[in-house]
């Protein structure tokens, strides 16, 4: 397979593959732990997701893309956010219509972030990786485990984010499309990522290795073992967002993806009452 045509409608495959991701995993939370209020909703083409009021998936995607999304429909999306205590939160394509854009500013939002989505087909050349660094898919009994060594990847970024990861595990392993994996040096694990297929796209997320394992091909064969399970799945495409410029993307780029486009989270206060 060839890279994509950049264009609407790669955006609006993409765009709607996260989005899918995204509310299954709402749709997991909501099943083990209620307590949450975990939902989403559908307002013209765009999800709206709800996990929580600090939780980074509650979002929107696909604002623009796949019908007309004015006043009427932010209102709606609004209140939905309004009613659940948190702010509301669009991930913008920069395929999103200038008549959509430019109501966000005028009803108070602010860009706070900005993301760039990179793809790859799933069937280029694997790389020569360590033999001593093997791949292996997991069952959802393995959650406790990936859990484990998925926070201790992340906690060594932020404490707060390893603990955050590690609580986030179960949710993400019993989703629907989801399939975990661990890398494993020498027998031991040492490094925990996940993939999730939806819309016919491969996402790759949530990719970390332990800090006495770095630099020793463990990513790499995270990389190359999930792209190959994707494939042998009959999945084309994979997907992965990076922040604009960084060591991600630098990495990803290296590894044969490509940009696509960018974009920018919105993000509106929510509504004191």
């Amino acid at each position: 397979m060839s890279y994509p045509t950049v264009d609407l409608d790669l955006a609006r495959r993409l765009e709607r593959a996260e989005a899918t991701a995204n509310a299954a995993a709402v749709d997991s939370r909501r099943e083990l732990q209620p307590g949450v209020g975990a939902d989403w909703t559908e307002v013209a083409g765009v999800y709206a997701m709800f996990d929580g009021p600090d939780s980074p998936m509650t979002q929107t995607f696909g604002l623009g893309l796949f019908a007309p999304f004015l006043a009427r429909e932010l209102d709606e999306v609004e209140q939905f956010f309004d009613a659940r205590g948190a702010a509301t939160n669009h991930e913008v394509s920069a395929f999103a219509p200038r008549e959509t854009l430019s109501l966000l500013g005028a009803r108070g939002y602010t860009p706070i972030e900005a993301s760039t989505v990179l793809v790859r087909p799933t069937s280029l050349p694997a790389e020569g990786g360590s033999a001593a660094v093997t791949v292996r898919p997991l069952t959802e009994g393995d959650a406790p485990l990936w859990c484990r060594i998925a926070g201790q990847g992340w906690g060594a970024e932020s404490a707060e984010l390893g603990a955050f990861v590690e609580s986030l595990g179960a949710v993400v392993a019993h989703a629907r499309g989801v399939t975990t994996f661990l890398a494993e040096l020498d027998g031991e694990p040492v490094a925990a990522g996940a993939l999730n297929i939806a819309n016919g796209v491969a996402l790759l997320a949530g990719a970390s290795t332990i800090p006495s394992a770095r630099r020793r091909g463990a990513q790499l064969a995270l990389l190359e073992g999930r792209l190959a399970f994707a494939a042998a799945h009959g999945i084309d495409l994979a997907m992965i967002v990076t922040q604009p410029g960084s060591a991600s993307q630098r990495n990803a780029e290296r590894r044969g993806f490509r940009p696509v486009y960018t974009r920018a989270k919105w993000q509106r206060q929510a509504a004191k009452t």
